[in-house]
């Protein structure tokens, strides 16, 4: 598993705006199913499903799905056999528990579907026209749909573009998904559940941090550095503290004060772990993460888990994942990592825009067109001190604004790509090298700067034999702009996300900074009634 593996080519996304069902998109009976071939020799009758609906009174949507999923079942059961009651009743049941443990949402609780499940639970002589049997068969339909909508796509009482999100959530099909669990009879849940597999990494994580909950974690502080070798009296809680956190094995009875080469090791995996420079010395932002409390830890996994129930599972077509978070791009080839690299995001006042594109052009030695903002608030006041401005800086006047001439100390350095989008935000190269070696490099005005430009030119243009290693470092310092067009498969999904936690490929829990503030409007959301 890599980095979230996460997002997904743009025909699976829809929008995030609910369409109103029309009745004539309801599915047909499937008239097809007979008692010989069914599944199951249990049919309900129309009318009980109709009287189901009308007394409930779900919204039309929910309905609408239930009926389209019995049409194509022709009326059969799903939860019950002439002989009892389903094996993956308790499936779902578990299912909905660890949600509502995990969560601490407790909206999905039903004692009194539960109640009727129990007193069903024994029977061998199912009748399909037994009242309590009727009602417990469907009030489970609508319970697993009404469970599948929210533990898989996410709260729809958030708006996620009011949480500048606008990747479109993804549509959740109930209907399929209990199709799959029916014919799967509950087993091999991982190859159908409708999520993303970093989803359940993160739910395993969480675990972890439950057990956790309960341990004492006071504020350690230090004046100076800890370093490899030295002795202090934090180094034993330090060391508990890492191995409760699976950083360094438990070293039990050791309440040694040195700073030994086991601890050194746990503490590189834990700043690596939390995107700090992994130096191995016990320092101020060290001690900064390391005294969070496990408490906040758990919400900020859950407010992660929450944006992935947003996306799709995991593709196997090549794609690319910008964490703005991580400054990390991730470049997938048929679903499996093939490399990472070093990015610059938007600053906090200049925010990198969460959103999916295509990429469709590479465009050596560009110009830099300067944007409107960068030419009013820099360029235009630089000209009036200074007559040289624009020769100085490589610039010139083209159709009354200001571009920046293709070279090596354009802003965009010696390549860029390209994803059309309405935010004005694409990849490219730089001259500023030194910020990648930065661990915190949100500096960029909103576009995302690349450490390996050519790396990525190289991998989009793999399967063109015309363009060699060699060719592409020409294109990139002719000086000369040129437009390569990437063409059907060519082209590659790009998916600007923002994740603070995730289980990277190596199966490490990962923390970052809430960069932008989106966890802690998220937060607003999710706990505000204090679950």
């Amino acid at each position: 598993m890599t980095l979230f593996a996460f997002a997904i080519a743009l025909p699976l996304l829809s929008s995030c705006q609910t369409k109103k069902e029309s009745r004539t998109d309801r599915a047909k009976r499937d008239t097809t199913i007979r008692i010989e071939n069914a599944f199951t020799k249990l049919f309900i009758d129309t009318t009980a499903i109709m009287q189901f609906m009308q007394t409930h009174k779900s919204d039309d949507s929910l309905n609408n799905k239930i009926q389209d999923f019995y049409n194509r079942r022709n009326n059969q059961f799903a939860w019950f056999f002439p002989d009892g009651m389903a094996e993956y009743v308790q499936t779902f049941l578990s299912l909905q528990n660890d949600y509502i443990f995990d969560s601490g949402d407790s909206s999905l609780f039903d004692p009194s579907l539960l109640a009727s499940i129990d007193s069903l639970d024994l029977r061998k002589d199912i009748i399909s026209t037994d009242p309590a049997v009727i009602k417990t068969e469907l009030a489970l339909t609508e319970h697993f749909f009404r469970y599948t909508q929210k533990a898989y796509s996410g709260d729809r009482s958030i708006n996620i573009q009011e949480l500048d999100w606008f990747i479109p959530r993804k549509k959740v099909n109930p209907g399929e998904f209990l199709d799959s669990l029916v014919q799967n009879n509950g087993e091999n849940l991982a190859s159908y559940e409708p999520v993303n597999r970093q989803y359940n990494l993160l739910k395993e994580q969480l675990r972890i941090y439950h057990s956790l909950s309960s341990e004492d974690w006071t504020e350690l502080s230090t004046v100076k550095a800890i370093k490899k070798g030295g002795i202090s009296p934090l180094i034993p809680e330090i060391r508990r503290r890492l191995a409760l956190l699976r950083d360094m094995e438990a070293e039990a009875g050791d309440s040694s004060n040195v700073f030994d080469s086991w601890l050194f090791e746990g503490v590189k995996s834990f700043q690596t772990r939390l995107g700090l420079k992994n130096t191995g010395e016990i320092g101020r932002a060290f001690l900064a993460e390391l005294n969070v409390p496990i408490g906040e830890r758990i919400r900020q996994m859950l407010i992660n888990m929450e944006r992935i129930r947003w996306v799709p599972a995991a593709p196997s077509t090549d794609y690319i994942l910008v964490n703005i978070p991580e400054f990390r791009l991730h470049m997938y080839e048929k679903g499996q990592l093939a490399f990472s690299m070093n990015a610059v995001v938007g600053t906090e006042v200049h925010n990198t825009v969460i959103f999916a594109g295509t990429l469709n052009q590479i465009v050596f030695s560009p110009y830099w067109n300067v944007p409107p903002g960068i030419l009013k608030n820099e360029v235009l006041p630089g000209i009036k001190r200074s007559k040289n401005y624009l020769v100085r800086h490589n610039m010139e006047w083209s159709g009354g604004s200001v571009r920046q001439k293709p070279g090596k100390s354009n802003s965009l350095g010696l390549v860029k790509f390209l994803f059309p989008n309405s935010y004005n935000i694409y990849l490219h190269d730089t001259p500023s090298k030194s910020l990648f070696g930065e661990s915190q490099r949100a500096f960029s005005h909103g576009c995302i700067r690349l450490s390996e430009p050519k790396k990525l030119a190289e991998f989009l243009l793999r399967k063109d034999s015309t363009w060699t290693s060699a060719k592409i470092t020409a294109a990139m310092n002719r000086g000369k702009e040129k437009f390569v067009q990437l063409h059907g498969s060519g082209k590659i999904p790009v998916f600007i996300g923002y994740f603070t936690a995730w289980v990277d490929h190596t199966g490490k829990l990962n923390f970052r900074k809430d960069i932008y503030g989106h966890d802690r409007k998220m937060a607003d959301r999710l706990f505000a009634s204090g679950e």
